[in-house]
């Protein structure tokens, strides 16, 4: 009679440059948007913990800020975020873009997995942007340098974007893991705070509606947040943030004419919270001016960036 199968847990990280596609690899895994996502680099700041559990394993995935040469007290607090995170885990997704050959920030980070000792998985993301027969060979003369310094990790091209292979890349990740017994509830999403993913989901929308000088430079701070969960007299949530910018310029960028800007970043917010937490609610947003706060580390420490 076949022994049935041990129950598996453990700790991942994806690792790659800024804007490869990691977070919204994470969102389509777990079939829920867990991670903050933009068309912009360094969308992610903080290291951030997301749980996929199935009746056979628990993969808790650590989603890290993209891998980059910082040139601020911000970027260092990031890269600090990302080391760490791959220095604690059973296993290294090292994500690249499909085709798109490596820059030398990219070669540097190729450079700091290979060292590892860790099982490593190369996945390769975007692969609908490879099609046909151009470009499959473009595909695989773009891995095969990779796949050279990596000699014993295995290729997953994936698609967050339609869902290609992530069934793959699932029972991959649960190959590596070792045995033992679930870490979280199997009912958990997260490993996080209500506050903090407020404080995503307005920068998200910022990041969605302002022009590419502002993203960088804004930090929101959830200053206020009272739910009906602690509080059963309301009837909604109450939650006051401030957004920091570095300069007058980008505030007045981020308010827009006669507040429709800010507005729009509001209702957007707000409407992912409600969708997220459950409840109606109230939102207010304030945009104050912090010049150079990336560049010290009170600076960022006072903006919200600090070990959670």
């Amino acid at each position: 009679m076949q022994e049935p199968q041990k129950f598996k847990s453990g700790y991942v990280t994806f690792a790659g440059r800024p804007n490869v596609g990691k977070s919204s690899i994470i969102n389509a895994l777990l079939k829920e948007k867990v991670a903050a996502v933009s068309s912009k680099p360094q969308t992610t700041r903080n290291a951030s913990r997301c749980i996929l559990t199935t009746d056979d394993c628990q993969i808790v995935i650590v989603d890290t800020p993209g891998l980059h040469k910082p040139k601020h007290a911000l970027g260092e607090f990031m890269m600090r975020e990302a080391l760490e995170a791959m220095s604690s885990v059973d296993a290294i997704c090292f994500v690249v873009e499909a085709g798109k050959p490596l820059d030398p920030a990219g070669e540097s980070i190729l450079d700091l997995i290979a060292g590892s000792n860790l099982p490593i998985l190369i996945v390769a993301n975007k692969t609908d942007l490879c099609r046909g027969v151009e470009g499959e060979e473009r595909f695989w003369r773009f891995i095969a340098p990779i796949k050279e310094r990596l000699t014993a990790a295995s290729v997953i091209p994936v698609s967050a974007k339609e869902g290609t292979n992530l069934d793959v890349l699932m029972d991959e990740l649960a190959k590596l893991l070792p045995e033992g017994e679930a870490i979280y509830p199997d009912d958990v999403l997260m490993d996080t705070t209500e506050r903090f993913l407020a404080e995503e989901i307005i920068r998200e929308k910022i990041f969605e509606v302002t022009e590419q000088e502002v993203p960088h430079s804004v930090a929101v701070i959830v200053e206020e947040f009272k739910s009906p969960d602690e509080y059963p007299e309301m009837k909604r949530g109450e939650i006051r943030a401030d957004i920091i910018v570095e300069r007058p310029g980008q505030k007045a960028i981020l308010i827009g004419e006669k507040g429709s800007k800010l507005k729009s970043v509001g209702t957007a917010a707000r409407l992912e919270m409600e969708r997220r937490f459950g409840y109606p609610i109230f939102l207010q947003l304030w945009v104050k001016v912090k010049p150079n706060w990336r560049k010290t580390a009170l600076g960022i420490e006072r903006a919200g960036y600090r070990r959670r």
